[in-house]
């Protein structure tokens, strides 16, 4: 019996929060312009430090994203499913977060 299973995903329900992973992090690097363009600003940093998501026909993503020392950003982020054969779509955004802020689904 393995003590390492996963939490079970609830379907229509956000996750608990999780540290992001390369897969978040692959997320974030595609929706990056879009953020860019939509802010009209540019960083030389933007790491996903964690995330929570949701279940539906694809996937919703909550991501933290870390742009400078002091500057953070929520993104919330839908993935369609890979037989849809489309890229991350950057839904909508808060800014002036902090680290400490936590995921609340927007």
């Amino acid at each position: 019996m393995s003590e390492n299973l996963p939490a079970p995903v609830i379907t229509g329900g956000f996750s608990e929060t999780r540290p992001a992973t390369p897969e978040v992090q692959h997320i974030v690097d595609e929706v990056k312009q879009d953020f860019q363009e939509r802010t009209n600003m540019t960083f030389s940093m933007f790491k996903a430090i964690s995330y929570r998501s949701q279940v539906v026909s694809g996937t919703n993503y909550i991501i933290k994203v870390q742009a400078s020392e002091t500057e953070y950003f929520h993104l919330k982020v839908f993935q369609s499913l890979p037989q849809e054969d489309q890229g991350p779509k950057l839904v909508s955004f808060q800014t002036g977060k902090t680290k400490d802020d936590p995921l609340i689904p927007f």
